[in-house]
């Protein structure tokens, strides 16, 4: 293997948005840096299955919706 290609790999303290923190290896900052998280799988409605909220930006939503919304026969 090439030397000096690699990142140097080392330990960073990571911050949850609760506020508890952990240790890990990282590439990210030197030694020692605190990363604080804005948002993380306790908070993120994709990993705690909160509501989603389509947003229509430029009428594509409402577009789609009026192509197929006899598709199904509700």
């Amino acid at each position: 293997m090439k030397k000096d290609i690699h990142p140097a790999y080392h330990m960073i303290t990571v911050v949850m948005t609760d506020g508890s923190e952990f240790q890990t290896r990282s590439t990210w900052g030197k030694e020692g840096d605190r990363l604080t998280l804005d948002i993380d799988p306790k908070t993120h409605p994709a990993w705690t299955g909160g509501s989603q909220h389509l947003i229509d930006r430029g009428g594509r939503l409402s577009r789609f919706n009026k192509k197929y919304e006899g598709l199904l026969g509700k």
